[in-house]
């Protein structure tokens, strides 16, 4: 059978249908998932939806004209990072593992993720418009910075090669008549192999490309300076640690889902150790590139070295690879309540509370709940 996107002959059980290169579950249902984690997910993000005209940053504008030349290039230059790695994470989820998906509940958490991924850019534009009167300037350049550039082709490599297995994949009834046999089990082997790497850099780029951006923002806030962005980058953050565990939680799965993924997972583990420890040497060079011309109160290069080696090896562990780094407790300890979210608590009158949800609702009245009450 030829794609297509709506197969009225297809009726079979979604709870049988393999996560990737399976057919298509034509009926988008939620009423029962094979993998429930990734509804949970879905609906966590739901509740999590915020806009960033909700923030107050009027302030960053007084702030961001008081700081010295070094701390504005640390501002401005992580500003310019995680504008281009979220412009990769607002389009690559959906073109990398849409086509392939074949579960409902996989289909719509890659959409909402990607939505959430745009929230992100937005943001950037929001808090840049407020601090620089030409924003262009902001993003004209960050194009020439070679820091930026290299870590922009490393994110990309793996999710490339997918995406041009999958105009492939979509055409292999087609192509099987020309005599490009697609059902050959070692083509189709390769192409879970690049679902494997992709998901395993996109961990990476969830768990650890964006900390020390992270860090460097919080750092600003606990100097009180800068707060409505810190504020912003916490909610970041947070979809962020969310979009993580969506990748760990596959990289988990996948493997009983399918054999195949079970001996990728084997055959992979040199490599993506290799490209925890990449991501990890590019970090510390970007720590670098911010603190050439002079460090923070309270953070520099070879604190946040440490911190991103901690982090990356948290990441590690959780999806079961063994890393060259140390465990031991958190350089940085005061980045956790910026993490944690919830339990910073801070007066109304002293700044904007931005620990809320907002779209979330708690199931825990019952019938018997108002028994009692008369109206």
């Amino acid at each position: 059978m030829s794609f297509s996107v709506f197969d009225a002959t297809n009726k079979r059980d979604a709870t049988k249908v393999k996560a990737f290169f399976d057919e298509p579950v034509t009926i988008a249902r939620y009423d029962r998932q094979k993998y429930p984690f990734l509804e949970k997910l879905t609906e966590k993000q739901l509740s999590f939806f915020w806009r960033p005209e909700e923030i107050e940053i009027y302030r960053d504008a007084k702030d961001f004209k008081a700081l010295t030349n070094h701390e504005a290039h640390i501002f401005t230059s992580n500003l310019k990072r995680q504008i281009l790695l979220d412009s990769v994470q607002g389009r690559a989820p959906t073109i990398a593992f849409g086509p392939i998906c074949s579960l409902p509940e996989l289909e719509n958490w890659i959409l909402t993720w990607a939505f959430s991924e745009s929230i992100h850019s937005r943001s950037y534009t929001y808090i840049i418009r407020n601090v620089y009167p030409d924003p262009s300037i902001v993003f004209d350049e960050m194009l020439d910075i070679k820091d930026i550039v290299d870590c922009a082709k490393d994110i990309s490599v793996d999710y490339d090669k997918l995406i041009r297995m999958n105009s492939i994949y979509t055409l292999k009834d087609e192509l099987n008549g020309i005599g490009y046999d697609y059902n050959d089990p070692v083509v189709l082997y390769e192409h879970k192999k690049a679902v494997w790497l992709a998901l395993m850099s996109v961990n990476i780029l969830e768990g650890v490309r964006f900390y020390v951006s992270f860090a460097c923002s919080w750092a600003f806030a606990e100097l009180k300076k800068m707060e409505g962005n810190a504020k912003i980058i916490k909610l970041i953050a947070r979809d962020e640690n969310l979009h993580l565990a969506g990748t760990q939680q596959l990289l988990k799965v996948l493997p009983t889902d399918d054999p195949d993924f079970a001996k990728i997972r084997e055959e992979t583990k040199d490599q993506s150790i290799k490209m925890f420890i990449e991501a990890v040497n590019q970090e510390k060079a970007w720590a670098h590139f911010l603190f050439k011309d002079g460090s923070m109160i309270g953070l520099n290069e070879q604190l946040l070295n440490e911190y991103i080696e901690w982090i990356a090896n948290r990441r590690m562990t959780a999806v079961g690879l063994q890393g060259p780094y140390k465990g031991g407790s958190n350089p940085l300890p005061w980045t956790q309540k910026w993490i944690a979210g919830s339990d910073v608590q801070v007066a109304p009158q002293e700044t904007q509370i931005s620990s809320y949800t907002v779209g979330g609702v708690k199931k825990d009245a019952s019938v018997d709940s108002f028994k009692g009450f008369s109206l």
